[in-house]
């Protein structure tokens, strides 16, 4: 039975490199592709038609989650597995509404990876029970979608003014819902409002503003 042919996407060299050597090192598993960013990930499935795609969930230009669903569309055959380095349970909401049939922590133990690509590549959808449990606790956001837009400008490094423009709202508007951000989610500033908001997934952790 020919190997099952995966590809490897994640942004960090070190932790790819080990990624490989440790699928390498299964007999019925061969890494035929390994890139750094989500943007390379349809050009090297084009070439090398993978049976599954091991994708970090925050690689830049492209995250993994955009990534699968792209994949999805131009592989549908490919299966994939979704990398994530904390247990954010906004990520797997996002996670089940994409193709992604596989969602992980990367603080898994090593032996779980090789056994993921196996289970999916069979058809079966695994998830991390670590972000199953913190999905379930964490509720739906508090947030309207005016203060989550407004709160993903300042992820980006806004300024209320920016914001306003943007939005076509005055500067007292964008900083009234800022206020109201802060308050809803018992933050100590709109910083921390951007952290708690990212951590538990209620706005994603990249986000690129559309005109």
């Amino acid at each position: 039975m020919p190997a099952l042919k995966v590809l490897i996407a994640e942004k960090q060299h070190m932790i790819r490199g080990a990624f490989v050597a440790l699928l390498e090192a299964e007999p019925d598993l061969s890494v035929v592709a390994s890139v750094d960013r989500g943007d390379l990930v349809i050009p090297a499935a084009r070439e090398c038609r993978p049976d599954v795609a091991v994708l970090d969930l925050e690689t830049p230009n492209i995250d993994g989650l955009t990534a699968a669903k792209l994949l999805h569309g131009s592989l549908p055959s490919c299966r994939t597995i979704i990398l994530a380095g904390l247990a954010r349970p906004g990520v797997l909401r996002r996670a089940l509404s994409a193709p992604a049939v596989g969602f992980l922590l990367k603080t898994a133990p090593a032996e779980r990876l090789p056994e993921a690509v196996r289970e999916v590549a069979s058809g079966h959808r695994i998830m991390d029970p670590h972000l199953v449990v913190a999905a379930l606790n964490a509720g739906e956001s508090p947030l309207s979608s005016r203060e989550s837009q407004v709160l993903m400008y300042v992820a980006q490094g806004a300024e209320p003014n920016e914001i306003a423009s943007a939005l076509q709202l005055s500067v007292g508007t964008i900083r009234n819902y800022l206020t109201t951000v802060v308050t809803k989610l018992n933050a100590r500033n709109k910083v921390d409002a951007v952290r708690i908001a990212t951590e538990t997934g209620w706005i994603p952790s990249t986000w690129i503003p559309r005109p």
